[in-house]
């Protein structure tokens, strides 16, 4: 823990134009599923944003370095395509973040890590981002023209090798389709936090499951390497673990989704020039007055929707190709897509158990 501790004085908190211009890179991976929850279920935007908000300044001043603050995207896609209902999302949410808590505050993630086998985690985000797919490709069609304009603006961005900015153009077309149609919304202080009772279902326990694949690999072990090459500061993967524990068993309560720290949203950040925790306190800022104006989401166009969700499903596919064992990835994404990803996450770490003992 002393190297991290050195590490946070070392770098700290600093307002500058690569601050601000490294807050967009986690926004990429925040927004486009907040304002895809918020127009397909009963989540409260403005207590989301403010959630995400809150968390982005605490962990800009606690780590001193630009972590991303980002939905669970399992659970998130799997809300957005239908497969779980807000309650369900709620329970697995809140069993997902307990687990984190215990396994962070045991050293426990290491052990799961190695049962569980990159591929497969790999495979869960294929999975996740062919059901986002699907459902992106049924919103589209209700004004395929719409669709239409807006995909060919996000191809072009794509082809550069910039989803992530052509999914932030596509939803700041989308937000301004939406103003058009509902004028601009009077700032509002989010009220009481809506309680949503979790229901503790074989869905929302497979979608956990699913979640934690995804949670160990790409957020918690991915991230701490990642602080260590770019900012060459020693974050362990187990502390990330009770910090994410932690912000979704607190948030989820009060009307916040389950939150993770992603090594995407890390990554952006440091490539549009994040250096300090000062991007977070910046970015967490710009979430909190969103936070007052977030009505606007209910307007948003279900066909640029669509175009949004197959944006953030390229994004989540991108990531499954760095696997090591191709078959086993693509293999678990298509069960997850044709069953479920609970059903896909089971028989992919069996198979990669199986695996493992033969090679041994």
């Amino acid at each position: 823990m002393a190297g991290t501790f050195e590490a946070r004085v070392r770098r700290g908190v600093e307002i500058s134009s690569g601050e601000v211009t490294g807050a967009i890179g986690d926004s990429i991976t925040v927004l486009p599923v907040v304002v895809a929850l918020g127009a397909l279920t009963p989540l409260s935007v403005p207590h989301v944003l403010l959630w995400f908000g809150v968390f982005q300044i605490l962990w800009g001043v606690v780590y001193g370095l630009p972590l991303s603050v980002e939905p669970m995207k399992a659970l998130a896609g799997l809300a957005i395509a239908g497969a779980l209902s807000y309650g369900e999302l709620v329970a697995a949410g809140l069993l997902a973040g307990a687990v984190l808590l215990l396994a962070g505050r045991t050293d426990a993630l290491a052990h799961v890590e190695r049962f569980v086998g990159d591929s497969v985690v790999r495979g869960v985000q294929l999975a996740v981002a062919l059901v986002l797919a699907q459902a992106g490709v049924d919103l589209a069609l209700a004004d395929p023209a719409l669709a239409v304009g807006a995909g060919v603006a996000a191809v072009a961005f794509v082809a550069v090798g910039r989803a992530g900015t052509g999914a932030l153009a596509v939803l700041g077309a989308g937000l301004a389709l939406g103003v058009g149609a509902a004028g601009l919304p009077t700032p509002t202080l989010p009220g009481v936090p809506p309680v949503t009772p979790p229901a503790l279902t074989a869905n929302a326990l497979s979608g956990a499951a699913a979640q934690l694949a995804m949670t160990v690999g790409n957020a918690a072990v991915a991230t701490s390497l990642l602080c260590a090459d770019l900012f060459d500061a020693e974050v362990q993967p187990d502390e990330l673990a009770t910090s994410m524990g932690a912000m979704t068993l607190l948030s989820v309560p009060l009307g916040g989704l389950p939150m993770c720290h992603g090594s995407g949203g890390l990554a952006g950040k440091y490539a549009f020039g994040a250096r300090t925790g000062g991007a977070n306190v910046v970015l967490g800022v710009g979430y909190l007055l969103a936070a007052l104006v977030a009505g606007v989401v209910v307007a948003f166009p279900t066909a640029a929707l669509g175009v949004l969700l197959l944006l953030v499903a390229v994004q989540l596919a991108e990531s499954a190709r760095q696997t090591s064992s191709l078959p086993v990835t693509v293999g678990v994404g298509v069960i997850g897509l044709l069953v479920n990803v609970g059903t896909a996450f089971v028989l992919g770490a069996s198979v990669h158990w199986y695996l493992d003992r033969r090679a041994a």
